[in-house]
């Protein structure tokens, strides 16, 4: 048999992954292991979030030789390019239990925030049977900026925070609004922003006023103009709060456009928050605030995205003699919705009409029979006493002039062609297309996944993927409101960085299933670090601010 040579160094390294794995190759059989107190990632990128770091306790598998110890523990910060800088810290072994070894910064005291961290243990370091770790142990982790109104001493009162609402709601009449309730806790949490030392923005990200929730009979005033300054007089006390802010100058205010406030005009918000700013497209009802300290944070209200709530400029231009009409499907779907609830979801002697569906390959056809269930789908849920038969559906907005049936919006199926056709929104699946050309969205959504999933939050969150990180790197923080779920969702752009969805829910009386009153805070990095972070919290009527999820965090270099 030939004889193999093997040269030294590729023989030490055989010798020791024989022996103990890696490491100091004297090691007796076996290895210790730890368990640290705090979460902690093996990724400088990507390090684990803690709220809040007193201190870091490991605990290992056995007890820990304390002749060992010296030069074994080191802790580092790392700074906004993600250099380590090594910080003196204290490390102590518990004398009740040698198997537990806590590290403190230098001053033994909590971890500042807002700061990415990095500690080593070395495999140098042995249990009193002289085992050692596998290999040295290398943690990243990140302490993440809480939310404090009345100021978080290590933003050493600068003003740098983003506090992101959405969906308020503001309603014209108390008897239907689904904003009342709330309405003196959210005039109490504006008045802490206004007060924060650390507050830098307040993003209201659509849906400020409600000029979608009426009756069907309710009876539009004359001019879209007047209708939002009784919404503004209606909530006169949340309205003055914001000129409070706006009027101190501490903090900028942009609002947002959404779908429930897609006519509000830029002149009515400017003229019930004056000096306010607005982040608008070309497109009336919609736009995106960008904003951080790398344009790396859009705030949109997420409508767009729906098949029955983004602008419509092109179905209704020969009803309405209007070319900025933009009123999309789901105005009169939330009109019927209201009627329901005010009249408490009344028996009703309605029967949705048998529709034969057509073959899905006449894609136009097809696309009215989805319209059609979708509509079937909404009134057997929200039942209204009137009859599909009766004008019961007083417009005049938008260029809509007329009192409209509920078989006006309706599909109707000829009995001897078979062909659907509709009086209002006529070929609204054809120009699906073109709405979200109109509408800037960079990858189209498919005609049968956005009406069938038009209802799903989850599909009108994924779009924060779908729109922006899987198309644009520059883009680590997307928030939306809309769905009125709040929620804080870690993801991944197309270069594997990762990025944050959030999701500012809604601040209406209820929400069945979900929390309201919550907000999103986005605090951007220190000028020594490179941690970004976002929280999501609830306000309540006592005045409490509960943070509802883990915090998630990004690295901006």
């Amino acid at each position: 048999m030939r004889k193999v040579v093997y040269p030294v160094a590729l023989l030490a390294i055989l010798l020791n992954v024989f022996l103990v794995g890696c490491g100091n190759p004297s090691t007796p059989a076996g290895v210790l292991t730890l368990e640290p107190n705090i979460m902690m990632s093996g990724e400088a990128g990507d390090p684990a979030v803690n709220n809040s770091v007193q201190n870091i306790t490991f605990t290992f598998s056995e007890p820990l030789d304390i002749k060992t110890i010296a030069g074994a523990i080191r802790l580092y910060k790392l700074d906004s390019a993600g250099n380590p800088n090594e910080e003196p810290c204290v490390v102590r072994i518990d004398p009740g239990d040698p198997a537990l070894l806590q590290v403190n910064n230098k001053e033994a005291g909590k971890f500042p925030e807002g700061e990415e961290y990095k500690i080593t243990i070395s495999w140098q370091l042995k249990a009193q049977t002289g085992r050692a770790l596998e290999k040295e142990f290398i943690g990243y982790f990140a302490t993440n900026d809480a939310f404090i109104p009345s100021g978080n001493p290590d933003l050493n009162n600068t003003r740098s925070q983003i506090v992101v609402i959405s969906d308020l709601h503001m309603g014209v009449n108390d008897s239907f609004s689904e904003f009342s309730q709330n309405r003196p806790a959210l005039v109490e949490f504006l008045n802490q922003i206004r007060n924060s030392q650390n507050v830098k923005e307040l993003v209201i990200a659509g849906d400020l006023v409600d000029e979608w929730f009426l009756p069907m009979d309710y009876i539009m005033p004359q001019s879209e103009s007047a209708f939002v300054d009784a919404i503004a007089a209606n909530n006169k006390t949340v309205i003055d709060a914001f000129n409070s802010i706006i009027g101190d100058g501490n903090i900028k205010v942009t609002y947002v456009p959404g779908n429930h406030d897609i006519l509000a005009t830029e002149a009515d918000i400017q003229r019930i928050l004056p000096g306010i700013n607005q982040a608008r497209d070309d497109v009336q009802g919609l736009g995106t605030y960008v904003t951080g300290v790398h344009s790396e944070i859009a705030i949109e209200h997420g409508h767009r995205y729906n098949f029955f709530c983004a602008p419509d400029p092109i179905s209704n231009r020969d009803i309405t003699q209007n070319n900025t009409s933009v009123l999309p499907p789901g105005y009169f779907f939330t009109r019927i919705a209201t009627s329901s609830v005010v009249e408490g979801h009344p028996a009703s002697s309605n029967i949705f009409p048998e529709i034969t569906a057509p073959s899905e390959k006449d894609e136009s056809q097809f696309g009215y029979y989805l319209y059609a269930k979708a509509w079937a789908s909404i009134l057997s849920e929200l039942p209204v006493k009137e009859a599909f038969s009766d004008k019961a559906i007083k417009t005049h907005i938008d260029g809509f002039t007329e009192d409209y049936a509920i078989n006006d919006l309706i599909p109707q199926q000829d009995p001897n062609t078979g062909k659907l056709d509709v009086n209002l929104y006529q070929g609204v699946q054809d120009n699906w297309g073109k709405r979200q050309e109109i509408a800037g969205i960079p990858v189209p959504i498919p005609l049968q996944d956005a009406i069938i999933q038009a209802g799903d939050a989850d599909f009108t969150d994924n779009q924060a993927k779908t729109q922006y990180f899987d198309r644009d790197s520059t883009k680590k923080i997307v928030v939306f409101g809309h769905t009125h779920v709040a929620r804080l969702d870690p993801c991944t752009n197309l270069e594997g960085q990762t990025t944050i969805y959030a999701n500012s829910g809604t601040w209406i009386d209820h929400m069945q299933g979900h929390p309201t009153m919550t907000f999103i805070v986005i605090t951007p990095p220190k000028a020594d670090s490179a941690i970004e972070s976002v929280n999501l919290y609830q306000y309540s009527a006592s005045q409490a601010i509960t943070r509802l999820e883990g915090a998630q965090v990004i690295t901006i270099r």
